[in-house]
């Protein structure tokens, strides 16, 4: 099991930290075109999407030498790397040393009031999407949100143009032939585009040359169905506006996703029965809105998304209105069906306040009540619910923690 944050930080935001270090509900996410990157990278993406930002560090003399260092670095390997794989990696991916001597530019061009401290302020604090940094200075916090997204680049290059092992081997692998002679021409060829003039700021190469890696894997699942709010969840985003909330002992009803065994079927008995229990809680007025969790995880790059296929068993079999169903088609695991659930509430202006409930079958509900939380712990660093009253064998309740808003640096495919 990975470990990625001490505890003591996820103790101290669990103690109340400063109003201006919380994540504010109102605000919403800067997007780039593609949503595996903004969901990845969310400085890098505010480097990018923010005019003044992008001005401020197109023009920084000392990252436009990193810059055309790392071009010349990437040209080299061209040259010379031939059907060495991890050749091409490490001359886009970050050094220790590169990262350090970028973060003490930022630090050294940071200002309270200058477009930096503006990122800081104005997006980083409310975004929560580096909420585990809350309680450094804001200066520091932008330092930390560097060093995040520069190893998160670092260990997609690793795992999805190298071949390295991910956290779960079975399921996330890399799905091309490293050592396939078609393969060194393709990341050969990523790299050459990586190093094309429109790949201007100093962090742009690497990023480019990762997307492109997830892409050419097939593994863009970070994107699947985005954006939600103006397609698949966009009737139930509707009903959130209109909902009186203080009519229902819950806010939502949460239903972790099932995958199957094999590749031809959409939707397993496992799904089938816990939109059952879910349903029958729905139909009790216990919330307004069933949210069904779970990507296309099992088997191996699967084409169906657990989510998906239990929001049309939902409709089609039980008749539960599409305006009550939002889909979260991303999680790959409990962990990140309980965290990825309060992500969707605090996105889309679902009380956190109010505890939530989850339906499952009594197994998996046993073990949300016992041993996740510590899993949750180790894998992602903090505890993204905690534990409220068992209701039955098959449902619990659960109290939100918007620490879950934090980025899973090292989960491409579901950060």
């Amino acid at each position: 099991m990975k470990v990625v944050y001490p505890f003591l930080i996820s103790f101290l935001l669990g103690q109340g930290i400063q109003a201006q270090h919380k994540p504010e509900q109102a605000y919403q996410l800067i997007k780039s075109y593609n949503a595996v990157q903004y969901k990845n990278y969310y400085l890098l993406t505010l480097f990018q999407q923010l005019p003044e930002l992008n001005k401020m560090l197109k023009a920084n003399g000392t990252l436009k030498k990193f810059a055309d260092a790392k071009r010349a670095l990437v040209n080299e390997a061209l040259k010379n790397c031939k059907a060495d794989i991890s050749c091409y990696a490490n001359a886009l991916k970050f050094s220790a040393k590169e990262i350090t001597e970028i973060g003490q530019e930022l630090g050294n061009s940071y200002g309270e009031n200058n477009a930096l401290g503006k990122l800081v302020s104005h997006h980083l604090v409310p975004s929560g999407c580096y909420t585990l940094y809350a309680n450094e200075t804001p200066k520091n916090l932008l330092l930390k949100a560097w060093e995040q997204d520069a190893n998160a680049l670092n260990y997609t290059i690793g795992v999805y143009v190298e071949g390295n092992k991910p956290n779960y081997p079975k399921i996330d692998s890399i799905s091309l032939n490293i050592k396939d002679k078609e393969y060194a021409e393709l990341t050969a060829a990523n790299a050459s585009m990586a190093v094309q003039a429109q790949n201007e700021l100093f962090f742009e190469p690497a990023l480019h040359f990762a997307l492109v890696g997830l892409e050419l894997n097939e593994r863009n699942d970070a994107a699947d169905y985005e954006p939600m709010v103006s397609g698949a969840n966009q009737p139930a985003i509707n009903q959130i506006k209109k909902t009186d909330w203080k009519k229902y002992p819950y806010s939502v009803i949460l239903v972790p996703g099932a995958g199957p065994e094999d590749k031809e079927t959409a939707l397993s008995a496992g799904g089938m029965i816990r939109c059952r229990l879910a349903a029958i809680q729905y139909q009790k007025g216990q919330a307004p809105f069933i949210v069904v969790s779970g990507g296309r995880v099992h088997p191996y790059k699967t084409k169906f998304s657990e989510a998906f296929e239990m929001k049309k068993f939902l409709i089609e079999t039980l008749q539960i209105p599409e305006s009550a169903i939002i889909i979260e088609p991303h999680a790959r695991h409990t962990t990140t069906n309980m965290r990825n659930c309060v992500r969707l509430m605090f996105r889309y202006g679902i009380p956190v306040d109010q505890p939530a409930m989850v339906s499952t079958v009594k197994s998996q509900s046993y073990y949300i009540t016992t041993v996740l939380l510590e899993r949750c712990k180790k894998e992602l660093g903090y505890y993204p619910y905690r534990n409220g009253k068992r209701l039955s064998d098959t449902e619990s309740e659960f109290y939100p923690d918007t620490t879950s808003l934090q980025i899973d640096f090292d989960e491409p495919l579901d950060p």
